[in-house]
């Protein structure tokens, strides 16, 4: 595979350019290699999350605040271990992979204990586990995706990435509902089933993904860093907020993160609205996936050329409509495409253009655990998010907690515009 010279030239107006005559680089073979991991493993972890609000709601009887409370832990409580994962991989320059694929089958290893957990506590203890899992693999994952790319086509890379991460998405949804519809007992088949698969994630991790600093594939660009070289260590990760830009990318991140509902209150909202039957809930998923993969790659190239920051505000601003359309009292046939699109379109816009833009501002040694700085503060907010939300529904109903959250989001974003960091932009 082809990989243009990483070098690139400053033109006069800041922006990064490709020297004359290059060819735009490929994408990398370690970011195709994760990319297989991510997209068999998100069928595993999507087909879990599909069912796992009605399961909750429905199938335990939990109220609004439990199952808040719940989703907080599942979607927040791996901010306490990223910073561990990124410190590990750091530390001896090569363990990215390993540390990467400990999260992983921890992550696995929690499905089959779904099979016996049948109240409160124990799931939130399995939920726990797993998010340590996906903790302990997401930093070391981006740095590898990072490392493995040249700065002016790291957009594309992370675009690349996400599309077959969310392919997973789109499949994991779609799995559990054939298999909710071909069992009997259904709930305990797709935690079976969702076991395996995730199985099988490990392995082509441990198989193809290469390890090392580099990124391990034959012509992948070295990446350098004008920083010089520190000892990797948790003070020194934080010590990278003292950078300007990375500290408003971070700051914003955390901001954006409290107003950020989570996509499970999203699909019980809507299916509130809709009266969508319970067999048809798992499917609901498959907008919001379906959007993401068609345009996580048009949009990392879009932050490329334009600008990250500039990408990533205006997916908030497409997340801040989904909220106005569940909010008005529209109920046409278009109202759950439109909003699934849009909420897709948030996710391509806004996650793997992040770690893109936090990328610029770390230096290679500390690569794994500058970028899990930024994911803890965005983890923590948005752990902080759903159990405000739960409560705020709790009390108040479902109508109110979305327009306190839809003003806080447009607040959020109003601020996170003055706080622009300067960023390479490439032809």
């Amino acid at each position: 595979m082809y990989v243009a010279d990483s070098r690139a030239v400053a033109s006069a107006d800041g922006a990064v350019r490709p020297p004359a005559g290059r060819r735009r680089a490929a994408v990398a073979p370690t970011v195709l290699a994760l990319g297989t991991v991510s997209l068999v493993t998100d069928v595993s972890s999507e087909m879990v999350t599909a069912v796992m609000p009605l399961y909750l709601v429905a199938g335990l009887g939990l109220s609004p605040l439990g199952f808040g409370l719940l989703d907080g832990i599942y979607n927040g409580f791996s901010a306490l271990v990223r910073l561990v994962g990124g410190h590990l991989a750091d530390r001896g320059g090569g363990r990215h992979k390993w540390v990467a694929g400990c999260g992983y089958a921890l992550s696995a290893a929690c499905k089959p204990l779904l099979l016996v957990a049948h109240s409160l506590t124990p799931i939130g203890l399995v939920l726990a586990a797993d998010r340590t899992g996906k903790g302990l693999r997401t930093a070391p994952r981006d740095a590898l995706i990072s490392l493995a790319s040249t700065t002016e086509s790291r957009g594309r890379a992370f675009g690349v990435h996400r599309a077959m991460d969310t392919a997973g998405a789109l499949l994991g949804p779609l799995a559990a509902f054939l298999v909710l519809r071909a069992t009997v007992d259904g709930y305990d088949a797709v935690f079976t089933v969702s076991f395996c698969v995730a199985v099988l994630g490990v392995l082509v991790l441990v198989l193809f993904v290469p390890g090392g600093r580099r990124g391990g594939g034959p012509g992948e660009p070295a990446t350098t860093s004008a920083a010089p070289a520190e000892r990797p260590t948790l003070r020194a990760a934080v010590r990278l907020l003292r950078g300007r830009d990375l500290r408003r990318i971070t700051v914003c991140a955390l901001l954006l993160g409290l107003a950020t509902v989570s996509d499970s209150f999203v699909y019980l909202l809507l299916q509130r609205r809709l009266g969508v039957p319970d067999r048809w809930f798992a499917l609901l998923p498959l907008g919001t996936a379906a959007a993401f993969l068609l345009l996580a790659v048009p949009l990392g190239r879009l932050a490329d050329r334009v600008g990250r920051w500039t990408v990533f505000l205006a997916g908030h601003g497409a997340l801040l409509l989904a909220y106005g359309l569940l909010l008005t009292s529209w109920h046409g046939t278009a109202l759950p495409y439109a909003v699934l699109a849009l909420h897709g379109g948030f996710y391509a816009a806004t996650d793997g253009v992040l770690m893109a833009a936090a990328s610029d501002g770390v230096p290679e040694a500390l690569r794994s655990s500058g970028l899990a700085v930024v994911q803890t503060g965005q983890a923590l907010a948005r752990f902080a998010c759903s159990l405000l939300f739960g409560a705020a529904w709790t009390a108040w109903g479902d109508r109110t907690a979305l327009a306190g959250a839809a003003v806080a989001l447009a607040a959020c974003a109003a601020f996170s515009l003055t706080l622009r960091p300067k960023e390479p932009v490439t032809a």
